[in-house]
């Protein structure tokens, strides 16, 4: 039997692997991009509709509303970028199989956990971005969605001042508006103010802004008149450019709201203790926040070995892996379930933190050893695959 020469130096077989490598991280980390953002997208564009009536029955801009869903967005890649690349991979790595590129590159020495690395090198920088992205933006964008919600809620010209009807905000003051304007103005005001029943007076104007101060809520009146009662028989009518009238403190909410633990930062929720007034019950709720933000940027690499691992272990079955892409996609279901499970449970006794993390390394270290392993010879092999082979161990 004549001896093949080797077709793939070793030298050659580096530079494929490196090219391939490449390859395939580029195609992981634009299709990862892509799906994120679509995923993002929409669910972004379900949840914003909520807001968008809400902002809209208090006549604010629609500049206010986009303010407010934007500040969403940084949360909801937290959640969904985990999965995205997870598809990514099965989607990448099952066309390379379904192409027989798998099949060509194993022929030439390369080992499963080769043919991963692309995928682990990406889940890594992932795994990085994920973690800024929980730990320091999300909490700062729950932040300004609280911050921005509040003052909308209580404003007193979003709460108190209903349009087409006399609010009374108090004994002796009543407010008029015909409408709300789209930048948050107050059209056609009628204020009536006999707070001092000695002088009591009626204001007509065209237009107004409500302000916040330090004492309370004022309202800026612009192109109007008042008009005041002088003595038992006078009339004072006053034209004027602006005039301001003072609120005092009616309609107004507490300047101080207790912070939610998103928005709280995350070294905060794991040093806080029942020294700093809060009950064992809510620190469990604050530890369950700060180790899920620690344990989620896990779930990316976990995730990526999980289906790089279902769809490069074991033999190689031309009928297609739809079974394997299934089994991948049960697996990514119970974990994400176990995971929820874990932070249900340190919410109610932080004892049960290690347990997250277990949940987030496991899948990790069971991958890793399935891809490390020696490879299992594919039986069903093509020709050119099985010359390739040959050539190899000639």
């Amino acid at each position: 039997m004549p001896v093949i020469r080797p077709s793939f130096p070793l030298a050659y077989a580096t530079q494929l692997m490196t090219s391939i490598s490449r390859y395939v991280a580029r195609q992981l980390l634009i299709g990862t991009a892509l799906v994120s953002v679509v995923l993002v997208f929409i669910v972004w564009l379900t949840q914003s509709l909520r807001f968008l009536q809400f902002v809209m029955n208090k006549g604010l801009p629609l500049g206010t509303w986009l303010k407010l869903t934007i500040f969403m967005l940084p949360g909801f890649f937290t959640l969904i970028l985990p999965v995205a690349f997870f598809f990514v991979v099965l989607f990448i790595y099952n066309k390379l199989s379904v192409d027989k590129e798998l099949v060509v590159v194993q022929a030439v020495g390369v080992s499963q956990i080769g043919l991963a690395m692309p995928a682990i090198l990406s889940a890594s920088g992932l795994m990085v971005f994920a973690l800024i992205l929980s730990s320091f933006i999300v909490p700062a964008s729950v932040r300004g969605f609280k911050d921005l919600q509040w003052t909308i809620r209580t404003d007193v010209s979003q709460v108190l001042l209903r349009e087409g009807a006399f609010n009374a905000l108090g004994d002796g003051l009543t407010v008029y508006v015909r409408e709300r304007s789209g930048n948050g103005e107050l059209l056609g005001l009628m204020v009536n103010d006999a707070r001092l029943p000695q002088q009591p007076m009626t204001l007509l104007a065209e237009r107004g802004v409500v302000t916040r101060g330090d004492t309370g809520s004022r309202v800026m009146l612009y192109n109007g008149t008042r008009q005041m009662r002088q003595g038992e028989s006078g009339l004072s009518v006053l034209a004027f450019d602006s005039y301001t009238l003072d609120l005092g403190q009616m309609g107004q909410s507490p300047t101080r709201r207790d912070p939610d633990n998103r928005e709280r930062g995350t070294i905060e929720l794991l040093s806080l203790s029942v020294a700093d007034g809060y009950s064992p019950r809510a620190l469990a709720r604050m530890r369950s926040e700060g180790h899920q933000r620690l344990t989620m940027p896990l779930s990316v690499l976990g995730f990526a070995l999980l289906a790089a691992a279902w769809l490069l272990s074991g033999s190689h079955d031309r009928r297609g892996q739809a079974g394997r892409i299934a089994g991948a996609v049960i697996a990514v279901i119970v974990l994400q379930a176990a995971a929820l499970g874990a932070m249900t449970l340190t919410a109610k006794t932080a004892g049960f933190a290690p347990l997250m993390y277990m949940v987030a390394v496991l899948p990790i270290a069971v991958c890793a050893y399935a891809l490390a392993r020696p490879r299992i010879r594919w039986p069903l092999m093509d020709s050119t695959a099985q010359q390739a082979i040959v050539t190899r161990e000639s």
